[in-house]
This record gives structure tokens, C-alpha cells and sequence, in this order.
């Protein structure tokens, strides 16, 4: 018996085949990535409910709540395969993941944010500043924008400075700290375990992303005022341990070996944070105008 393929069928498919392939065609994701961007790292707890599940450099975080869970970074496409297989070593399940978060809109911290909300079905809550940009898959950044791009995303919720996300009784806060994106956030959380409660900083470290100087780049006329607010605010901070969007900005791997007890205080690194900014501060003084 021959087998055939009603018309409007085959159209249909054929459609969407070639939509696919010209989206996927679209995406500019460089391929001379640093290696440790995509490599493995062992998942682990860092204090109560939140936990480490990126890759060897690019920081991912699940907040996990008997309520559903919340997911902080996506990194590269490639990163998909490697943050599930992480979320279930630890115990938990994909499908309960109920929000996606960012800490920036750049396609190392949300490549795969397209196939993580078509695979858990999740909302995208994003800083206001950056919905834009993660829209257009990159297009529009003012740093990478027509260098790198990334599948598009439409965030379900915009979310303001300060701002306050609630799962299961955990409290997520939204800080805008624009510069290396308009919509750049750090992201400040309440924890507990069954000894201590802990206040967590997630912070994005306002590393310079242009080779310009900032009165060079017209479409972010705000770019060092920007700088300089968030330099600002990130000193002004309090917390009691923190990460950041890459584990090389806060040393993670020495910080911590694979199979190491659960100790939050490992990341109690207030030093290793102000340092760090003083750094990045003197990296944004050589982009300022000449007086």
C-alpha cells in the first residue's frame, strides 16, 4: 500500500522546517568560546535552598522550593543538556522549575533561555531594561549587538529595580545595575538550613564589555552614569556570602574542590568581593570622557 501525505500537511511541515532552519540560521553564537564555558562541574549546594548548576565558568543557580523551583542563568545552547543533567543529580525535576531568571541579557547567561521555557514551560521574568534586547536575541545590545545573538525570548514579566519574586517562601530581589547591560541585575536572596539563615548576593560584576570609550556609544547615552551608579551600589551592599554570574569572578573552584562538605561560609569572601569591584573600577575610569 502506498502511504501519502495530505497537502495541506506536508505544506505545513515544510514551513516549519524551513522557519527552524532560517531562526537557527539567524543565530551568531560565536564558536571560539573559552573551553570552561561549556565544560561540566559538579552541581552542589551552596547555602539552603540554593544551588550551583552551571558549568565550569558560566554560573546557573536553582532556587528550589516545595513550590516550584527558579532557574538564574541559562548560559550558552550547548549549556541545556548540562544544567538538566546537574538539576537531577541533585534530586530535583526540570518540570518544576516555574520561573527563569537572568542576570544579564547576553548570550553566555541566556542562550539556552529559549529551550529551557519550551522544555519546563516556565515564565521568563527579566528586568525591564533588558526585555528588549532579549526579544531581538542579542540584535539590539549595544555591546554585542550584530556580533552574537541567540534564540529570542518574550519575557512574561518585567520586573522593576528592587523588585521582589516569591517562591515557596524564598525571596528573590531584583537589583538593576546597568552598564554592562541597560538591564544588567544582581540578585540578593534569603536562605536558611536547619542551623543559620544567610543573605546571598548573586552579583553581576560590572565588567566593561566595549572597546569604546563611553562618549563613543550614542545608543547608551547613560552607559557611564550607569557605570558609576552601580559601582556605587554594589559597595553600599550587605550579604552574607556571594556569588556571581561567572565562577571565575568569585573564584568558585578555589573556593571549593569537586565532593567538598556543604559549607556556605567558603563563600563569606567580603575582601575577595570589594576587590574585586575596585578592579572593575578602574576599568571604567579609562572609558570616561576627558575632562
Amino acid at each position: 500500500m502506498k502511504l501519502s501525505v495530505p497537502k495541506l500537511l506536508l505544506s505545513t511541515a515544510f514551513f516549519a522546517f524551513i522557519f527552524t532552519f532560517t531562526e537557527a540560521q539567524n543565530v551568531r553564537e560565536p564558536k571560539n568560546n573559552p573551553a570552561e564555558w561549556s565544560a561540566p562541574t559538579e552541581p552542589f549546594r551552596i547555602a539552603g535552598n540554593l544551588y550551583y548548576v552551571g558549568t565550569y565558568d558560566l554560573a546557573c543557580y536553582l532556587v528550589a522550593t516545595p513550590e516550584g523551583h527558579v532557574l538564574i542563568n541559562t548560559g550558552l545552547a550547548d549549556s541545556e543538556p548540562l544544567i538538566t543533567e546537574s538539576v537531577q543529580k541533585l534530586g530535583f525535576k526540570m518540570a518544576d522549575i516555574k520561573v527563569l531568571l537572568t542576570t544579564q541579557a547576553h548570550f553566555d547567561h541566556v542562550a539556552a533561555m529559549a529551550a529551557l521555557k519550551q522544555k519546563t514551560g516556565a515564565k521568563v521574568f527579566i528586568n525591564k531594561a533588558d526585555a528588549a534586547v532579549l526579544a531581538d536575541g542579542g540584535a539590539s545590545d549595544y555591546g554585542l549587538g550584530g556580533d552574537t545573538s541567540y534564540q529570542p525570548v518574550k519575557a512574561d514579566r518585567l520586573l522593576n529595580d528592587r523588585e521582589i519574586i516569591t517562591a515557596g517562601g524564598t525571596q528573590i530581589q531584583m537589583l538593576h545595575h546597568p552598564g554592562h547591560t541597560k538591564g544588567s541585575s544582581s540578585f540578593l536572596i534569603k536562605v536558611k538550613d536547619n542551623k543559620k539563615a544567610y543573605s546571598v548576593l548573586i552579583a553581576n560584576m560590572p565588567s566593561v564589555v566595549t572597546g569604546k570609550a563611553f562618549d563613543e556609544i550614542p545608543d547608551y547615552p547613560t552607559v557611564a552614569a550607569d557605570y558609576l551608579y552601580t559601582l556605587r551600589a554594589m559597595k553600599q551592599l550587605s550579604f552574607d556570602i556571594w556569588v556571581a554570574s561567572h565562577a571565575s569572578q568569585f573564584a568558585l573552584h578555589k573556593k571549593r574542590k569537586p565532593g567538598d562538605a556543604y559549607n556556605p561560609e567558603a563563600f563569606a569572601d567580603r575582601g575577595g568581593y570589594d576587590t574585586a569591584l575596585k578592579a572593575l573600577e578602574a576599568e571604567v575610569q579609562k572609558k570616561l570622557p576627558k575632562k
